[in-house]
């Protein structure tokens, strides 16, 4: 093993599962959902080819049809789709792998088109996000959304549950709850995307109250050390917050108490600047006694450098993974990576998916 990355080769104990070793395929949208939103059949060998990872998270998957925000995103919520992501985790055991589910509520970054009965998205507070969601057309600019009412909340907890309730009958290792990237939960974090006078607005205690409610309706199904959730302090989708350490640090305290697996923290801003706010990532490491899971921007050396040091457990990897399969063994070996194909991204069919040549085959 050229220059010494041994690090992140050792085997890791998260909630009983042992993993292989501390490399993560991030949850990554391919927007290639068939109709019903169902996961195609090319998604489980999409997965099962990237099973040699210590965890595959799956990309988002809406925890109902309100919760959706972008074209062809897979649902778990139907039996349908509990059917169709069985079989993606059938197929990655079967390849050796272990694989946790992230759950999704987009909130306001949506579409009317994408939502029950053409309604307008919900959000914490009625401010449209200046972004852009993915429709038939291509890239569009989301919809004006509506406040949640505080009726409904008890409803969207529901959704949280019986999706960690469904991804237990598909068949998944765990999951991971996506509180990041400007979504439904950490809209209601951040005090620049909601504007409540309730108990879900105003003090940093009452904004995180959603994402902590959240989680503890999941850890109703999930033994605790089987549930991950992702976090984002930095500005995505247009939420962002006046004081991002004091709001992180409340909140990785709040998850602290309830003893999850790990916390997934999404290091500066995404595919960007890894300084973009000023929080002390490694001293909200320190105060989370379960796994932390880095993400955004890591490289081979930087990826062993903070495992080798404690500054992370695990390290997540995105683009990468897309592009190679078998990223595992290429990082082993210090071998050439294959380039992502930017333009295959989201949508398509197994053309900059299933395509990727591992190093076997590019020789």
């Amino acid at each position: 093993m050229s220059a010494d990355a041994s690090a992140l080769f050792q085997p890791f104990q998260l909630g009983g599962l042992t993993l292989p070793n501390r490399l993560v395929m991030a949850p990554l949208t391919r927007n290639r959902a068939a109709e019903g939103d169902v996961a195609r059949d090319v998604t489980a060998a999409y997965y099962a080819q990237r099973a040699s990872a210590g965890l595959l998270i799956t990309e988002g998957s809406q925890i109902s049809h309100q919760g959706q925000g972008y074209l062809r995103t897979p649902g778990i919520y139907t039996p349908e789709q509990i059917a169709a992501w069985r079989k993606v985790t059938e197929a990655v055991h079967k390849a050796g792998g272990r694989i946790f589910i992230q759950l999704w509520h987009v909130g306001r970054v949506s579409h009317t088109s994408l939502q029950p009965k053409g309604g307008a998205p919900v959000g914490p507070s009625p401010i449209r996000a200046n972004t852009k969601t993915y429709l038939q057309e291509g890239f569009a600019e989301v919809s004006e959304p509506r406040a949640v009412e505080l009726s409904e909340i008890p409803g969207i907890l529901r959704d949280y549950e019986q999706a960690a309730r469904n991804a237990k009958e598909a068949g998944f290792d765990g999951v991971e709850i996506h509180a990041a990237n400007g979504y439904l939960l950490d809209q209601f974090m951040k005090d620049g995307s909601n504007r409540r006078s309730d108990a879900y607005g105003g003090s940093i205690e009452n904004r995180a109250r959603l994402t902590i409610e959240a989680t503890e309706a999941v850890l109703k199904v999930w033994d605790k050390g089987r549930v991950g959730i992702r976090l984002s302090p930095a500005q995505v989708n247009d939420a962002a917050d006046s004081n991002p350490q004091a709001l992180f640090a409340h909140v990785v305290e709040k998850l602290d108490r309830l003893g999850l697996g790990y916390i997934h923290m999404i290091e500066g801003a995404t595919q960007g600047d890894r300084h973009a706010v000023d929080v002390d990532y490694e001293g909200l490491r320190r105060s989370f006694r379960g796994a932390y899971v880095a993400n955004n921007g890591y490289d081979r050396r930087m990826a062993a450098e903070a495992v080798a040091r404690g500054r992370a457990d695990l390290v997540a990897f995105g683009r990468l993974f897309i592009a190679n399969p078998d990223l595992v063994e290429r990082l082993r070996l210090d071998a050439p990576l294959n380039e992502p194909d930017r333009a295959t991204f989201y949508g398509g069919d197994t053309r900059g998916y299933t395509d990727y040549p591992s190093l076997g085959e590019a020789a």
